[in-house]
């Protein structure tokens, strides 16, 4: 891209600032610049613009139920074992990895992936991932591919790291790292942000992002090619997940879902985790924060929490659903954050309040349009031990207890 068709391109799109500060830059500055306008989907971002001056959507008016959720036992898992394995065997299964944030909460500079955990080997998260998926292709004799979506922040560092390690003995042809969406932040009036005089504040689209990044990295394509009927979704931070587990993967192929999750029994009324809902005949997920505390106190007859499950953000994807889902706009989620700004002279300033907007897709906006969804309860003493905070609970030092 030129400077002329960035000149262009702004000023039709109402951004011509972005570029206020082009003669005082050095020509490696005024070249990132110029990457950086490319990237930029300008019909997406007046999608953004238009949410900062709409009116605010009417509440949801349908009453959230508990959905059903399955704990199976005895022949039941049996059956969902001998039908997962089956899809394994048959080469059907994906395994796709949320890696996308650094470990900047733990004290940690790089790929959160890349931070050590390993209580006695002190190996990383990514080392847990890529062996628990070695193990698969030695138990079913069979390729499973591994889709690892970084940010641009931490692309480079995330695949040096599988290269230092040799892959941690997978195959490299079956790891396939990319790139989720970065979207500029934007002021309350709609303009994009700069954060330097020759930058852009950008920010990663969300783990919703993952659908359209998949489609626009070739990754339909990919597992099209390689036979992939099921993705399994995880994130980085928890390296107790069992990776692709059989039961979870036949559930989801009986059950003919094209959206399957599992859920955990929250340890207490106010844990953290999403709580995947029933609604006006379709499926949501409630964020905690959004909550209420009589629903997350409410109690059933037998003195259970009514909303007792809780998403891990464990998943299992119909292919082809994911592929009809990157086919359409996604819901957008704003966040109001501080931000670095440059004034009139070009000096950066700290915000101290809240002064713009960063964007995001999330993932569980695609449950309303799953003709099928399954829940699935699993225990968390067997797979969920996520490393979030520095200290205290779901810490380095819990996890690896």
């Amino acid at each position: 891209m030129t400077y002329e068709q960035a000149k262009t391109l702004l000023e039709k799109n109402g951004q011509e600032q972005v570029l206020r500060f082009w003669k005082k830059l050095s020509k490696a500055e005024q070249t990132a610049l110029l990457a950086q306008i490319e990237t930029i989907d300008f019909k997406e971002l007046k999608r953004c613009a238009s949410m900062l001056t709409a009116t605010a959507a009417a509440a949801k008016k349908g009453k959230p139920t508990a959905p059903k959720v399955a704990e199976l036992k005895g022949a039941a898992l049996k059956k969902a074992t001998a039908a997962g394995e089956k899809e394994l065997k048959a080469g059907h299964v994906g395994v796709l990895l949320v890696a996308g944030g650094q470990g900047s909460r733990l004290g940690y500079e790089g790929p959160k992936g890349a931070y050590s955990i390993g209580p006695v080997t002190g190996a990383s998260l990514f080392y847990f991932h890529a062996r628990k998926i070695l193990a698969l292709t030695v138990r079913y004799a069979v390729r499973v591919p591994f889709y690892v979506m970084t940010s641009a922040a931490n692309y480079d560092a995330t695949v040096a790291h599988f290269e230092e390690n040799d892959y941690f003995g997978l195959d490299p042809q079956d790891v396939i790292f990319f790139k989720q969406g970065m979207w500029p932040g934007m002021t309350p009036d709609g303009k994009i942000i700069l954060d330097a005089p020759g930058h852009i504040f950008m920010s990663p689209d969300g783990h919703g992002g993952m659908i359209s990044a998949l489609k626009a990295n070739g990754c339909f394509a990919d597992m099209k090619k390689r036979g992939v009927k099921s993705v399994f979704f995880f994130q980085v931070d928890n390296p107790m997940v069992e990776v692709a587990d059989p039961a979870f993967i036949g559930l989801h192929t009986l059950e003919k879902s094209e959206y399957s999750l599992k859920l955990t029994a929250k340890r207490e009324p106010t844990e953290g985790l999403g709580m995947v809902v029933k609604r006006d005949g379709h499926f949501d997920m409630i964020e905690y924060t959004e909550m209420t505390d009589e629903m997350n106190n409410r109690r059933t007859k037998t003195g259970d929490l009514y909303f007792k499950f809780g998403s891990p953000a464990i998943h299992v994807f119909d292919r082809a659903f994911l592929e009809r889902e990157a086919a359409k706009a996604m819901p957008l989620h704003l966040a109001h954050k501080k931000i670095a700004t440059v004034d009139e002279k070009g000096k950066v300033v700290k915000a101290t309040e809240p002064n713009g907007y960063k964007f995001e897709k999330f993932i569980f906006d695609a449950l309303a349009d799953a003709k099928g969804v399954t829940c699935f309860a699993f225990d968390r003493a067997d797979e969920f031990s996520p490393v979030k905070n520095a200290e205290g609970k779901d810490s380095p030092a819990t996890c690896k207890a």
